[in-house]
């Protein structure tokens, strides 16, 4: 799932359970508090790191490299083409391999 929330940067920052909320209702950065002696994130530490985050998500999933990704065949099934080409001396833009590949590559172009 796409993160949504600082909980889903917070707990990227240290392992275990090293913050909490006094409000556990309310989850905003006024009620976050640290359990492990550790230094508190700014705001600003929560606000971009949740950013980032979810900017890495989008590009993983919301993009070619996604629709790519899904659409490309097995890699069992690929070097099966490749293996194919290479026999037959067909180690081309025009063999099998690169047909395959390339028709998924001009479905889903570079944004």
């Amino acid at each position: 799932m796409r993160p949504t929330h600082i909980e889903d940067y917070l707990v990227t920052v240290r392992t275990g359970q090293w913050f909490g909320w006094t409000d556990s209702k309310n989850k905003i950065y006024a009620n976050l508090i640290v359990h492990d002696g550790g230094a508190k994130p700014t705001e600003a530490d929560c606000t971009n790191g949740l950013k980032a985050l979810q900017d890495a998500w989008d590009l993983e999933n919301d993009s070619y490299k996604s629709n790519r990704r899904a659409e490309y065949p097995q890699l069992a099934e690929q070097f099966d083409l490749l293996y194919k080409d290479i026999v037959a001396g067909t180690v081309t833009t025009n063999g099998d391999f690169a047909k395959a590949i390339k028709a998924v590559k001009d479905k889903y172009t570079k944004e």
